[in-house]
């Protein structure tokens, strides 16, 4: 099997999981994802990202304030960065930090997968009460959240639209 074909087996595989077994994560495995977010291109590789692992079940209940996406899962990864450290365009000050933490959680996501864990990308959160509960400081915008662990179930994705729908060629 190529390397590309490997790689679209994983895309193929990865879908937003809503449910997980009560089943710690292995460190071994929680090490390959961290360190493929570490290895995640950032713009002018500033590497504003802070990926906060939480594993304790108290912090998770917790973030149920925040959010009523934690699927109660196992391990979540809050993916922050620190707009004292993100890149901003010259242009018009936009911060890049957002796509920063974006680009970083994708290549989690994708590594979970080829790990065979499920994740789910969740963006609906109170982000003051997220920082609150995890103590998080000012200078640090939180992003996203990764819940994860071994799915209960395995679901195929759902049909998505033809590249023709999505692409402009000009």
């Amino acid at each position: 099997m190529t390397n590309s074909e490997k790689l679209h087996e994983i895309l193929d595989k990865r879908f937003s999981c809503r449910s997980f077994l009560d089943q710690e994560i292995e460190e071994e495995k929680i090490n390959k994802i961290l360190d493929a977010g570490i290895l995640a291109p950032t713009a002018c590789n500033f590497e504003p990202e802070r990926i906060i692992v939480l594993k304790d079940k108290d912090i998770i209940n917790k973030l149920n304030d925040a959010t009523r996406y934690t699927f109660n899962a196992p391990l979540i990864f809050v993916i922050c960065y620190d707009k004292n450290v993100s890149w901003k365009r010259r242009y018009d000050n936009k911060d890049h930090g957002d796509i920063d933490a974006s680009i970083v959680a994708t290549n989690m996501v994708l590594m979970a997968t080829s790990l065979d864990l499920g994740t789910c990308f969740v963006a609906s959160f109170d982000e003051k009460k997220t920082k609150e509960i995890l103590g998080l400081p000012d200078n640090y915008i939180v992003s996203l959240m990764i819940p994860t662990g071994y799915p209960i179930e395995v679901r195929p994705h759902n049909k998505r639209l033809d590249m023709k729908d999505l692409v402009i060629y000009k």
